[in-house]
C-alpha cells in the first residue's frame, strides 16, 4: 500500500467530526491493506511508530527537501527507512540520520511530507484514538469489537492485534493470552472531583489506595527471570535493579504485578516527579545513581500469581492474591470503606504526605487493561492559577487553522514582565479554539504565519494543573504538570495574574 493512501485517509478522518464516519474511513483503508503492512498502517494511523522512538524531533524536520510530484512510496519502504534511522548510533549518527531523513522526505509528495512530519513529532491528532481504531478493525475484519479489546488486553499493542484480526479473524485473536515477559496495556482510571463523589458513583464499599507520584511499572517473573515494563510497554529492567531484586526475593516465581516505582526522601516523602522519571530513564551508571537516588517499589495489583491468570477476577480477589504473594512493605497503602468521611480523611493524609491523591476501586471490577475502567476512579487535589497567554502555536490535525498550543506565563512584579511556565492545548473546545484564534490575531506582535505567534500579554486564562516541577526548559526554572485550560478570565488584567513567587511556593 502507498503512503499517500494513509495520508488521504488521515485527512478524511481529521476533517470528519462524526465518530462513525471516522470508523468508516479507517475501516475502508484497513480492508485494502496487505497482511505484511497492516501493522504499519494501524500504527501510523494511530499516531505511533512501530519503532516507538527514532531520535527525530522538530529541529530535524526544519529543512526538508522539495517533495516529489507523484506518490510512489510504499508503507514497507517508509518503515524500512525509519528502521535504518533508528539504528544509527555513535559518532556521525546525527549526520547519518539527517541524510536518511532527506532520503525519506525527498521520496514523498507534499501531503505525505505533512503526514510524516506530524507522525514523527507526535502531532497526528486526527481522532483515531484506540476506541475508534478498535471499532474500525472490527468492522474491517468482521469480528466483534469485544474480541479485539480482549486481545488488546493480552497483547498490549493495538497494531499487532489489528493485524491479527485482519489476517485470521476471531480464531487468531483468541490465540493471544497473558504471557509472562510480554506486558499488557495497563488499566487506567476515570476522574472524580472528590472521594465522596467517587464513592457515590461506585455505590457501596470501595477500596481506596494512595496514588503515588511515581512511574507506573509492570513486573513479570518467570523462575529467575524478571522483566520490568512501563505503562507505554517499554522495557526498563536494566534501569530498576531495586525492583528486580525485590521481585526475585519473593517466594512466588510465576508472577505479573502492577505498581509504581518512586524516589523517596529520607523522611518518606516523594521526590519531585522528574527526579523519579530521570532516574528511571537513565541507562548510564545505574549503580552510582542507585546510591544517590534509590528507588522504592509499591504494588497495587496482581495480574497473574501461582501460574494462574487473574485478569478476569474481581479487584478484591486479585488484591487477596497480591497480599498472599507480596509482603505488606511492598504494597500500596489501602483501606476499604463506604464511609465518605473516612475516605476523605484517607485522601487528605495521602496528600499531606506528598502523594498525588487516591484511586477509588470498586471491589467487583475485573482488570480492564488498556481502558479507563468505570471501576477505578482517581481523585486528586486540583490546583488552579490565573496566567497570561504569551504566545500560541498554529494547530495541526483537528486543530488545523486554529491557534492552539498556549504559552503560559506568570507575572513577575520585580520586572513588570512575565515568566513562561509551559504550554498546553488541553481543555480547549472548538468554541474556545475559534474564539481565542480571533482574539490572538488581534494581539499578535509580529508575523502571524510563523509556527509560533507572539502575543501582547493581555489575556488571562485560568489553568488547572497537578503540580509544579523543576525544569531547565523554561527561564523560571519550573514548569506546570498536566496543565489544562478551564476558562478565560476577561475580568482580570494581566498584572492581576498569579505571580512567579506564588507558583514557586507550590514546588515540592
Amino acid at each position: 500500500m502507498l503512503l499517500i493512501d494513509l495520508a488521504r485517509t488521515s485527512a478524511a478522518v481529521a476533517s470528519d467530526p462524526a465518530r462513525l464516519a471516522k470508523i468508516r474511513h479507517l475501516a475502508e483503508l484497513l480492508g485494502r491493506v496487505g497482511p505484511d503492512e497492516a501493522e504499519i498502517a494501524i500504527a501510523y494511523l494511530s499516531g505511533e511508530l512501530p519503532q516507538r522512538q527514532i531520535g527525530v524531533g522538530w529541529r530535524s524536520l526544519r529543512d526538508i527537501p522539495e517533495p516529489r510530484q507523484v506518490a510512489t512510496a510504499t508503507l514497507a519502504q517508509v518503515d524500512a527507512l525509519l528502521e535504518r534511522i533508528k539504528s544509527q548510533s555513535g559518532p556521525g549518527s546525527q549526520a547519518a540520520r539527517k541524510t536518511l531523513l532527506g532520503e525519506l522526505f525527498g521520496a514523498v509528495t507534499r501531503q505525505e511530507q505533512s503526514f510524516l512530519q506530524r507522525l514523527l513529532t507526535g502531532e497526528l491528532r486526527q481522532g483515531a484514538l484506540d476506541g475508534v481504531m478498535i471499532e474500525a478493525i472490527a468492522k474491517a475484519s468482521g469480528v466483534p469489537s469485544a474480541e479485539v479489546r480482549r486481545a488488546l488486553t493480552l497483547r498490549g499493542w493495538l497494531p499487532a492485534v489489528g493485524a491479527a484480526a485482519l489476517r485470521g479473524g476471531v480464531e487468531e485473536l483468541r490465540a493471544f493470552h497473558l504471557e509472562v515477559g510480554r506486558p499488557v496495556a495497563p488499566m487506567l482510571a476515570q476522574s472524580a472531583p472528590s472521594v465522596t463523589a467517587a464513592l457515590e458513583k461506585i455505590g457501596g464499599p470501595a477500596a481506596l489506595e494512595w496514588k503515588l507520584d511515581g512511574v507506573r511499572v509492570q513486573a513479570h517473573r518467570s523462575g529467575d527471570q524478571v522483566g520490568v515494563f512501563t505503562r507505554t510497554l517499554d522495557d526498563i529492567t536494566a534501569q530498576v535493579p531495586e525492583l528486580v531484586e525485590a521481585v526475585l526475593a519473593l517466594t512466588e516465581t510465576d508472577l505479573v504485578l502492577d505498581g509504581e516505582v518512586i524516589a523517596l526522601r529520607p523522611d518518606g516523602r516523594p521526590e519531585p516527579f522528574q527526579v523519579t522519571a530521570g532516574r528511571v530513564a537513565s541507562r548510564i551508571d545505574v549503580a552510582r545513581l542507585r546510591q544517590t537516588v534509590p528507588l522504592s517499589v509499591f504494588f497495587f495489583d496482581a495480574l497473574r500469581a501461582g501460574g494462574v491468570d487473574l485478569l478476569d477476577l474481581p479487584d478484591e480477589e486479585r488484591h487477596a492474591a497480591l497480599t498472599a504473594a507480596v509482603p505488606e512493605s511492598l504494597i500500596t497503602p489501602r483501606i476499604v470503606t463506604a464511609d465518605a468521611e473516612e475516605g476523605e480523611t484517607f485522601f487528605a493524609d495521602a496528600v499531606r504526605r506528598g502523594h498525588e491523591g487516591v484511586v477509588v476501586k470498586a471491589p467487583g471490577t475485573p482488570y480492564a487493561a488498556g481502558r479507563r475502567g468505570a471501576g477505578w476512579i482517581k481523585v486528586k487535589p486540583r490546583h488552579t492559577l490565573d496566567l497570561v497567554v504569551l504566545a500560541a502555536e498554529w494547530g495541526s490535525g483537528r486543530r488545523q487553522g486554529w491557534l492552539s498550543n498556549l504559552h503560559l506565563g506568570a507575572f513577575d512584579p520585580a520586572t513588570g514582565g512575565f515568566v513562561m511556565l509551559g504550554k498546553t492545548f488541553k481543555g480547549l473546545t472548538d468554541e474556545l479554539l475559534a474564539w481565542q484564534t480571533e482574539q490572538f490575531l488581534g494581539l499578535a506582535q509580529g508575523p502571524t504565519d510563523d509556527w509560533v505567534v507572539t502575543l501582547k500579554p493581555e489575556l488571562v486564562v485560568e489553568i488547572a494543573f497537578d503540580g509544579v516541577q523543576r525544569s531547565s526548559r523554561y527561564p523560571g526554572g519550573m514548569a506546570l504538570r498536566f496543565a489544562r485550560v478551564l476558562r478565560y478570565r476577561p475580568d482580570k488584567r494581566a498584572e492581576d495574574a498569579d505571580t512567579v513567587e506564588t507558583v514557586r511556593a507550590l514546588m515540592p
